[in-house]
């Protein structure tokens, strides 16, 4: 069943109030950007506090700094004027449960959806599947701590990226809606 009905009515709805909000300004009010996950459990505007208009939300499976996000970041200083950005990964993330080679195999048995079950995910698609899987470097995460450090390190450390730019590191806890800092990575990641 498709959720397209849904999702027009509840844009009528919306549209309905929209009120001012088309004066808001392109560049974000608050000058800063989360990149995050694209996991349906984090809201960025409710753990942040922001409304729309604010920041930049760059997200992604797992809120890892690939070069797509990197791209969106540096769009987001350079033209928009971002002066401070956070990434802000999350406890029980899917990108825990598997690593390139189990998703490569995976995509090779069928690319109909996997099932996760206490041994982790297994395919019980029909096939085709594709071997094109084992070209994509799938961004997994091993620890929490160190690919929030990993991120902040990479996106510091990128020649598009000034210096002046502090990456704050956090991840989000999905039982709490806390965030937690990761000291090692504010630390990576202020500016100099």
């Amino acid at each position: 069943m498709s959720v397209l009905n849904e999702v027009l009515e509840a844009n009528k709805g919306y549209a309905k109030e929209f009120g001012d909000k088309a004066n808001l300004a392109m560049p974000p009010a608050r000058h800063f950007a989360i990149l995050t996950c694209m996991d349906a459990r984090l809201d960025p505007a409710k753990y942040a506090g922001l409304s729309e208009g604010d920041a930049h939300v760059i997200r992604n499976a797992g809120g890892r700094a690939s070069d797509d996000a990197i791209r969106s970041l540096v769009i987001s200083y350079k033209l928009l004027g971002t002066k401070e950005w956070f990434v802000i990964h999350h406890t029980n993330c899917g990108m825990e449960f598997f690593n390139n080679d189990l998703m490569s195999n995976l995509l090779a048995s069928s690319l109909e959806t996997a099932e996760l079950g206490a041994a982790g995910f297994k395919d019980v698609g029909q096939g085709p599947g594709s071997s094109e899987g084992k070209y994509i470097n799938w961004l997994t995460i091993p620890d929490q701590a160190s690919s929030v450090l990993e991120d902040v390190t990479r996106i510091k450390s990128h020649s598009l990226v000034p210096s002046s730019i502090p990456v704050y590191g956090y991840i989000y806890d999905v039982a709490t809606g806390s965030l937690i800092e990761v000291p090692e990575a504010t630390k990576v990641g202020q500016s100099r």
